[in-house]
């Protein structure tokens, strides 16, 4: 080997560690300066205290977020399953009126819009004028409930009627819901959940910001009743999250939210489960947190922060998906929405074979069925309609947990072909003993 080369494979050996170690600086300097931005403290321009449920004056000290967050103001666009654009599922879906007979979401159920409208949506919908609600409804729907709930006391803020209540109310969701207003950690302020975490045995003081990023959105995102003559917000979990474990809650307590107007079961009406669904899915088993899909981290400038436009991940899935997924973009979008339109069908035929006992459940009670007969359809009814409602009232189409989705409407279907099996019999039964001739 002659000097020369000998020289020039020094220098590149020279010149590959200056750039390796010039790498490895920038890289560390890099992640210092990111440490940096999750220690510092906001610029406070403002003071903000306890209980502050006007988004714009934490606006002054969180401007970022707070743009973010007014944008939930815009109407991002319908997905195939949901989004923000506002419409009837009562039109959508005819077989509801019939499913929810006698109760007030027969009358009225629209698609939600964004967190900004929580409260208006729910002051203009029929439903708290087809039928009295309770003050717990305001648990979610305004940023005055930790406010009140302090100065009325748990039990008279849930069991104050909705329509005396919401002359104290004007603003929906606020920073104040989730967050302390000195230091921006995540925070809890609505009782129930606490309420029913603790009876779980699990206490959320000791909970992980990861765990929190979903805690504060399974405060409101739930399934629910209201509990007693007070209307006490509770959560049915002490037995389990799963539609298995809700049922037998409601059944041992006794409890029904009416009486269906064509079938006469004791129903229930099934509210938002989605962190119910959420915690069968491999997202929530894989430490996926519903902030990181509905309000993942973006850089603004040299700033992470959390996207506050919260909205469907599929209106952003660069940053929702993309993250974890190294998949193009279109098959991640195909990939949800085959999912939801399986879902979606599993739903159709269920509610067909719901439509089919209630119309055998009716047909056997015209033949003369007794209630002490009809005892046994009914509460097949009941149950089979509870799963399905468990799955159409939670708002990702199954997305959330695609397997656990489709069992509970696989049972759904079964057992409401029972109710109809059931009543079906009673009703030849009946006709048999009308068409015996007398003294026979």
């Amino acid at each position: 080997m002659t000097r020369t080369r000998q020289l020039l494979i020094y220098v590149i050996i020279f010149v590959g560690a200056v750039v390796l170690t010039a790498g490895v600086a920038a890289l560390l300097v890099n992640i210092s300066e990111r440490q940096a931005e999750a220690k510092q403290s906001p610029l406070k321009v403002v003071e903000i205290p306890e209980d502050t449920i006007d988004p714009a004056v934490w606006g002054q000290n969180f401007p970022v977020q707070y743009e973010m967050f007014q944008r939930t103001a815009e109407n991002s666009g319908a997905t195939p399953y949901g989004g923000s654009e506002p419409y009837s599922k009562l039109e959508r879906t005819p077989a509801m009126v019939r499913l929810w007979a006698g109760y007030a979401f027969s009358k009225d159920h629209n698609e939600e819009r964004g967190h900004y409208y929580m409260l208006q949506d729910q002051l203009e919908t029929q439903r708290i004028v087809v039928k009295e609600q309770p003050g717990a409804c305001a648990n979610c729907h305004a940023a005055e409930a930790p406010v009140l709930i302090k100065e009325m006391g748990w039990e008279a803020f849930n069991r104050t009627p909705y329509n005396e209540l919401k002359e104290n109310l004007h603003t929906g969701t606020s920073c104040n819901d989730c967050h302390d207003p000195q230091t921006m950690e995540l925070r809890l302020t609505r009782p129930a959940f606490v309420n029913a975490m603790a009876e779980r045995g699990i206490d959320v003081t000791k909970a992980t910001r990861q765990e929190m990023r979903t805690y504060v959105c399974a405060q409101c995102h739930v399934e629910y009743y209201f509990a007693g003559d007070n209307k006490v917000l509770t959560f049915p979990w002490d037995k389990g999250l799963t539609i298995d474990s809700i049922e037998a809650y409601y059944t041992e307590i006794g409890f029904k939210d009416w009486d269906h107007a064509e079938t006469g079961a004791p129903m229930l009406k099934m509210q938002h489960p989605e962190y119910e669904l959420y915690t069968t899915g491999i997202h929530a088993r894989s430490g996926v947190a519903c902030a990181d899909c509905h309000m993942p981290y973006t850089r603004v400038g040299s700033v992470k922060v959390s996207d506050h436009w919260l909205r469907s991940p599929l209106k952003n899935i660069s940053a929702s998906c993309q993250t974890c997924h190294n998949v193009d973009e279109d098959e991640l979008y195909n990939r949800v929405v085959d999912i939801q339109n399986k879902t979606a069908e599993l739903l159709h035929a269920s509610e067909a074979a719901l439509l089919d006992a209630m119309d055998a459940i009716v047909a056997a009670k015209a033949a003369g069925a007794t209630d002490e007969q009809l005892a046994e359809a009914r509460q097949l009814h009941r149950v089979a309609q509870m799963r399905w409602d468990f799955i159409s009232s939670e708002n990702s189409t199954g997305f959330h947990s695609p397997q656990e989705a489709a069992r509970v409407l696989a049972d759904c279907r079964d057992l409401a072909r029972q109710a109809q099996l059931s009543a079906v019999l009673l009703g030849i039964q009946s006709q048999e003993q009308v068409s015996q001739p007398a003294g026979s």
